[in-house]
């Protein structure tokens, strides 16, 4: 059984063999961050968007990233993570996929509590908080309207996203200005106030 979990964990350095320096940025610090993002590489990667992402689309994707992989590898990887019957990772295949690689880069990653890692710290927050704005902003222009929101909480299967009611109430909750859209100002002080409770 050791044995699998050693030859395992090679073959995932080596998908990532090409990559010189993994980025502390691939795990966020909010959990819910994590999934937005993951959800909107999920979406992202799944091209003929079937819900499935195929060794193939997989592979495609992490060539245009500019990591060389071995198809053969990656194959024997990723199958162990398909449930049986399907064609491909699901969203949730996709998740324990990463959270393995996570875990297997990171299990150490500690940050330092001096003023450069608090300010590194900050930077990185605010640019996880402009990623995850960018998952709901799906028309790119600087405003999360109702429309938008539902759209997202639906891909990550909230039972709110089914009324564009509780939606808009969503909405103007956060919304200071009142003008029916959340901007970034808006959803930066949401978010923070949500991580906070955590």
């Amino acid at each position: 059984m050791e044995t699998s979990t050693n030859t395992n964990e090679h073959e995932h350095k080596t998908l990532l063999k090409s990559s010189s320096s993994v980025s502390k940025s691939f795990r966020l610090r909010s959990p819910s961050l994590n999934t937005l993002r993951l959800r909107r590489i999920f979406d992202l990667f799944d091209t003929d968007h079937d819900s499935f992402i195929s060794v193939d689309e997989l592979n495609r994707a992490l060539v245009l990233l500019g990591l060389e992989t071995d198809v053969t590898e990656l194959d024997s990887v990723i199958r162990s993570y398909i449930q049986p019957g399907n064609t491909g990772l699901t969203f949730d295949d996709f998740h324990a996929l990463h959270k393995s690689l996570g875990d297997l880069f990171f299990e150490d990653a500690g940050g330092d509590d001096d003023e450069a890692g608090n300010f590194d710290r900050s930077k990185q927050e605010e640019a996880d908080l402009t990623e995850a704005f960018k998952v709901f902003d799906e028309d790119g222009d600087g405003y999360i309207s109702a429309k938008e929101l539902q759209v997202v909480l639906k891909k990550l299967g909230f039972a709110e996203a089914s009324e564009m009611g509780r939606v808009e109430m969503m909405i103007s909750s956060v919304d200071r200005n009142s003008d029916g859209v959340v901007d970034f100002s808006e959803f930066k002080d949401m978010m923070k106030s949500v991580i906070a409770l955590k």
